[in-house]
């Protein structure tokens, strides 16, 4: 003989102590990651050392060009040909006459694809050009 009742079983809800756990570690995650993708940095991308060099992070305006060793040019994870960099640099100074230009050249690869670069910032009208070197 079974003595017992049989209640339906009880749902617990949902928790909300650990959802706003996962919450605030994806809203440091994504803090973190955006602080980093800021900076727009290639990673095979060495520039040279400068003795006489400041540490100073880019302004969130400034476009940030990476000179590969092999002369590849790239923007924003995106590699450009000469011709779209010019396009791309002209909409920019379009929209802003005082617009920045970073260029990363990596330290192995040759000059003339940093001049290339600088040629193509010139021809868009681009005035404001500065050069990144590791301290």
């Amino acid at each position: 003989m079974n003595l017992r009742r049989h209640a339906a079983p009880h749902h617990p809800g949902i928790q909300l102590a650990p959802l706003v756990d996962v919450l605030l570690l994806l809203l440091i995650f994504f803090l973190m990651t955006w602080n980093a993708a800021r900076n727009e940095n290639e990673l095979d991308v060495k520039v040279p050392k400068a003795s006489s060099a400041k540490e100073k992070s880019a302004p969130i305006g400034d476009v940030v060009v990476n000179v590969k060793a092999d002369g590849n040019v790239v923007v924003n994870r995106r590699t450009l040909s000469g011709p779209e960099l010019g396009e791309m640099l002209k909409a920019l100074v379009q929209l802003d006459a005082e617009q920045a230009v970073v260029i990363r050249g990596d330290e192995t690869g040759a000059y003339k694809n940093v001049v290339g670069v600088l040629n193509v910032c010139s021809e868009a009208g681009v005035t404001n050009v500065a050069f990144a070197t590791a301290k």
